[in-house]
């Protein structure tokens, strides 16, 4: 593990972003959530029942936080945000994010906003930071995934384009 290293964990939500984030733990990693990161710095908004999800202001959050030293994995959907060493997005395929979020109880239009975003790739393509990576966690192997994540870590980053595309799947 490179000491300084400060890696954002980011996908569609039930993509397996807290099952790393609890692997990564276990490797002697350091762990927080965003929401536990603007829940520090006052930037955590009220409940949105609309979105059934606490407002987080990111933008607020990247600029008291800056450049983020580590090591440390900052776990959330909107951690690629945040100013990092490398950024870690996992992907999940549509068909198996829908029964995750389904099995989670999930309403229906959340379900397919969220499908929808991983089809797509959200935002992933507008990443600034060059160090980025997508892993495939459409299988139930997180070990696996993590493995490979440390390894990407531990090789400084390398290419890993193309990256996962469910639109031509």
């Amino acid at each position: 593990m490179f000491p300084s290293t400060s890696i954002a964990l980011s996908g569609s939500p039930g993509s397996g972003k807290s099952t790393i984030a609890e692997l990564a733990k276990s490797s002697g990693w350091e762990v927080i959530s965003v929401e536990k990161l603007a829940e520090k710095h006052g930037l955590l908004g009220q409940f949105d029942k609309k979105d059934q999800a606490r407002e987080i202001d990111i933008e607020k959050l990247r600029k008291i936080l800056g450049r983020i030293n580590g090591p440390l994995i900052i776990d959330g959907h909107l951690s690629h945000y945040l100013e990092v060493d490398a950024i870690v997005i996992l992907r999940c395929k549509p068909s198996i994010l829908r029964e995750r979020l389904l099995h989670r109880g999930y309403p229906e239009w959340k379900i397919e906003s969220n499908v929808e975003w991983e089809i797509i790739g959200s935002s992933w393509s507008d990443i600034e930071n060059e160090n980025v990576a997508e892993f495939e966690t459409s299988s139930n192997e997180s070990s696996k995934v993590w493995s490979a994540i440390e390894d990407w870590i531990n090789e400084g980053y390398p290419s890993r384009k193309p990256f996962v595309d469910w639109m031509n799947d």
